[in-house]
């Protein structure tokens, strides 16, 4: 099932507001008759109790009038004609408004459906939405893709709710179902990003993506242990992150050179003062030195892959390299007027 992002005011908000109201409307019909009823005649002649009162007033705002109970003085006659009768008309615009909310909420909700289903392209699906799948939307954020493109794939409620309370498009069930990557449109993904739980489900949601895109979505996943990282790649991931072995190994810097963590925290924290970006090189910077340049550069990308400074590979940018490079991600000062 797809969620979209949660809105302003749900239907079930407005439907307790008219609920609501139309309770309030009855009792204020009942309050007055019941001032006045002395005013009214009913078959039996015994007089009006609060029962009767509220049985005159649901009868009568529902249009129903089965005029066993009627206004016999001309003071109730008047109350009908000035206060009943625009109670009668605003108590059946309440009613026929509800039956409107629900059509148009479902109408609506079927037209945004469509309507994604066409536009939905070059997307990140992000299978999970712990702690691992909430930083990797903070980082793609970050990098400046668009909320619409990131699509959550999550089976627990809570989760489903907390992504779509943040803006996002999320789809309930189980990222290993074919049909569940069906629906966020896997195939015409840019990249599928798994962030599961347990390193089996990771496995799993990696057969299913590669059978279902023959390998042209970009896969990245996470695992908890190092000795899953090649059972992982051999069922499609074209990346993989060990996690556990990531945290040890800074756990260790942490005793043996500290500072080295607070540059990494530097490094993955945004906003702090530095941070890694990538770009294509530029015309006039083919042909020279990586090092020679104001940015500082520590890799190249070419054909896919990684090339660090140190290999004579990467003495020499060439057409089509990408840089990578760390730049300045402390917030701007503010202008001095």
């Amino acid at each position: 099932m797809i969620h979209f992002p949660a809105q302003r005011r749900g239907p079930l908000s407005a439907l307790s507001l008219r609920l609501a109201a139309a309770v309030a409307l009855v009792c204020s019909v009942v309050g007055v008759v019941y001032l006045d009823r002395a005013g009214y005649r009913d078959v039996n002649e015994d007089g009006l109790t609060l029962l009767d009162c509220f049985y005159y007033a649901v009868v009568s705002l529902s249009t129903t009038g089965y005029g066993d109970i009627t206004p016999a003085s001309e003071s109730a006659r008047l109350i009908n004609v000035i206060f009943i009768t625009p109670a009668r008309v605003l108590f059946l615009i309440i009613l026929v408004g509800t039956t409107l909310e629900v059509l148009t909420e479902q109408y609506r909700t079927g037209r945004r459906l469509n309507r994604w289903g066409r536009t939905v392209k070059d997307h990140v699906i992000i299978c999970g939405y712990g702690t691992k799948g909430r930083s990797a939307i903070s980082a793609l954020l970050e990098n400046g893709l668009d909320k619409s493109r990131i699509v959550v794939v999550e089976r627990s409620g809570a989760a489903i709710r907390q992504a779509t309370s943040a803006g996002l498009v999320a789809i309930e069930g189980s990222a290993t179902r074919s049909a569940v990557l069906n629906e966020a449109h896997v195939r015409s993904a840019k990249a599928v990003i798994i962030a599961t739980d347990s390193d089996d489900a990771s496995v799993l949601v990696a057969l299913t993506v590669r059978q279902l895109t023959a390998g042209q979505v970009r896969i990245i996943a996470a695992v908890r242990e190092a000795e899953n990282a090649p059972l992982l790649k051999q069922s499609g991931a074209h990346h993989v992150i060990v996690s556990s072995a990531t945290a040890g190994r800074l756990l260790g810097l942490s005793t043996s050179a500290p500072p080295l963590i607070d540059v990494v925290e530097d490094l993955l924290t945004p906003g702090q003062g530095m941070a890694l970006a990538m770009r294509s090189a530029e015309r006039a910077e083919v042909g020279r030195s990586p090092r020679e340049l104001d940015a500082l550069v520590i890799a190249l990308v070419r054909r896919g892959k990684v090339v660090t400074l140190t290999d004579q590979a990467g003495a020499v940018i060439e057409t089509g390299d990408m840089l990578v490079y760390v730049r300045d991600d402390r917030p701007q000062a503010a202008a001095v007027p």
